[in-house]
């Protein structure tokens, strides 16, 4: 360690400034990804276009999906630097700086000031969870909440007598209310899991109070549900109701074709929180030197884990930041077997060598192919080689390379695999180089090469939703679902205003409650049937894939085309024209 770093608040400083370092710069940078990232930032950006900020929306309907507390702070960022992709994505870059302040501080509870400051550091420099501190998605402050609460759990179940039992209860209770309030009630679910799990393996073991279960389920209902009481008082008890049966739908289906295995979250922790992920399965081995609570603060956090990862591998929709939650007590155990190794308490397994050695190479061999996409781009193109005729048009975008760029992924595979050689010669301080490289590398990658991706892959359609926000047209997409017309086309809400329009929202509207759908749900359809067809007061603009090009053509005769770009075609309706009959 540091030897100038003797004092909490110096430790701090410190954290808080690396951390700041890591995670503000360049954020800006790149538009924002469909659909999670401009589907927040579209609905903080209503809220500041409409200053109403008690509700949530999208397309200037109520949104039910989510709580509010993630937009608010979204929408506090644009209020303070503009609507833009550095503020819908400043509170994530924020959340990361207090995580990893947390992280030492939980950590120099739990253990020491070496694991706190260890498990901050292991934490950083593991790839997914250093990403998402980069992104404008919601997880990394639901689970932060999540963990926090559980923190104060593990902290009052070590000493249920203890004199802050009080102020415990309260802060566990205010924390999971604040993850509640951030996406919903799969935070009471977590953690009830959890601590069910964790009780039945203590053998129900008396932890706790009926006191100290009253100020937890005081606060976290005064927390948790302000929102909903606010607005069932103000009689938006119909949003509750569509919130709740979103949540339902979510955990019984495959919500927006997001299925896949139940092994599926397994991959994504054990390749996308390389290197960690190998260090958990090492931690699992006990040790004689615990303390009484360094194994109860173990056991927590393999409840933790478990729980989450078990319970989204059954959950239907796979999405990969729903096993986010798993990056607490994953780096964690981490951390825990990484100062094992390192005071040769553990020893390295061949087990442990040969999944290091095969996993860097095959990450560190489809980052050069990533780094060659513009070398391999010919042979990619040649009929038969790639079947989705919409990824090979994707893949003639014009981006510029600098040539250079698969030499991240040689970078990646000669430290770790130099780290590597190093520790196996009891040289165990290159343990740290093996995460260092990771940072390097999961650094590089956001800086060089995702900005890349995203010209191949949305990059185009952007430029068109720009384009007709410059014009003040409407826009809409047709035959894909997303969110990126509505951020980037500027997309408002004078459509309200439009007389033909609510003539015909209010015909289609009463159809629709006819046949028992939500009038809510279905609005952007409607709006797109009015643009199509009705009486336009200004062009209409639509987009598309190209999988559906021919379709459009035979079947919307009154729209004009006006180009196809990189795998995107667009349409335009001028006001007065009409489909044709045939």
């Amino acid at each position: 360690m540091v030897k100038w770093l003797n004092t909490d608040a110096k430790v701090y400083t410190f954290i808080a400034l690396v951390a700041a370092l890591l995670f503000i710069p360049f954020i800006g940078n790149i538009p924002l990804f469909d659909w999670d990232e401009i589907n927040f930032a579209e609905c903080a950006r209503e809220m500041v276009v409409t200053d109403n900020y008690s509700e949530v929306q999208l397309y200037f309907q109520p949104f039910w999906e989510k709580p509010p507390l993630f937009i608010w702070l979204q929408a506090i960022c644009m209020n303070l630097f503009g609507i833009s992709e550095f503020s819908a994505r400043l509170p994530d870059a924020l959340c990361g700086v207090v995580t990893l302040l947390a992280l030492y501080h939980c950590g120099k509870k739990l253990n020491d000031r070496r694991f706190g400051l260890i498990w901050a550091f292991v934490y950083a420099c593991t790839l997914l969870p250093h990403l998402y501190f980069k992104s404008g998605i919601i997880d990394p402050w639901f689970n932060l909440f999540i963990f926090l609460s559980i923190y104060e759990l593990i902290r009052h179940t070590n000493n249920p007598a203890g004199t802050h039992g009080y102020r415990t209860a309260a802060l566990a209770g205010v924390f999971l209310g604040l993850a509640l309030l951030t996406k919903g009630p799969a935070a009471v679910l977590i953690t009830g899991l959890t601590v069910g799990i964790f009780f039945l393996l203590s053998r129900f073991r008396k932890m706790t109070s009926l006191k100290f279960v009253a100020v937890f389920a005081l606060t976290f209902l005064v927390v948790g549900f302000s929102w909903f009481m606010t607005e069932a008082l103000k009689g938006n008890t119909h949003i509750i109701r569509e919130f709740i049966d979103y949540q339902v739908r979510l955990f019984k289906t495959e919500d927006s074709d997001h299925g896949g295995p139940f092994l599926y979250h397994f991959v994504v922790l054990l390749v996308g929180c390389f290197p960690s992920s190998l260090f958990l399965i090492l931690a699992h081995k006990r040790s004689a030197t615990d303390t009484p609570f360094q194994k109860h603060t173990k056991r927590w956090m393999l409840c933790l884990f478990w729980v989450v990862l078990l319970l989204f591998s059954i959950v239907k929709t796979k999405i990969v930041h729903y096993s986010s939650l798993c990056y607490f007590p994953l780096t964690y155990l981490a951390a825990y077997a990484v100062i094992k190794l390192y005071n040769r308490e553990f020893a390295w397994k061949l087990w442990l060598k040969a999944g290091m050695i095969t996993l860097t190479v095959l990450m560190g061999l489809a980052f050069v192919l990533v780094g060659c996409i513009n070398y391999l781009k010919p042979i990619l193109l040649k009929p038969g080689v790639i079947d989705d005729v919409f990824a090979v048009e994707n893949l003639k975008a014009d981006v510029h390379w600098g040539g250079w760029e698969w030499l991240i992924g040689v970078l990646f595979i000669a430290g770790i695999l130099f780290s590597l050689r190093q520790v196996l010669k009891q040289k165990m301080q290159f343990v740290y180089g093996i995460f260092i490289t990771s940072l390097v590398t999961v650094y590089l990658l956001i800086c060089f090469i995702t900005p890349k991706i995203e010209q191949y892959s949305q990059h185009a359609a952007i430029e068109f939703h720009k384009a007709c926000a410059r014009q003040g047209f409407y826009i809409e997409t047709i035959g894909y679902k997303s969110y990126a017309y509505l951020f980037y086309g500027q997309v408002n809400n004078d459509y309200k205003k439009n007389a033909d329009f609510a003539a015909f929202h209010a015909r289609r509207a009463r159809q629709i409650e006819e046949i028992g759908e939500s009038v809510t749900r279905s609005f952007s359809k409607i709006m797109m049937e009015w643009m199509l067809s009705e009486n336009i007061d200004k062009p209409a603009c639509f987009a598309t894939k190209v999988n559906y090009e021919k379709e459009i053509d035979e079947g919307y005769t009154q729209l004009t085309k006006l180009y196809r770009k990189n795998g995107y075609v667009f349409y335009i309706r001028m006001p007065g024209s009409k489909k044709n009959d045939h």
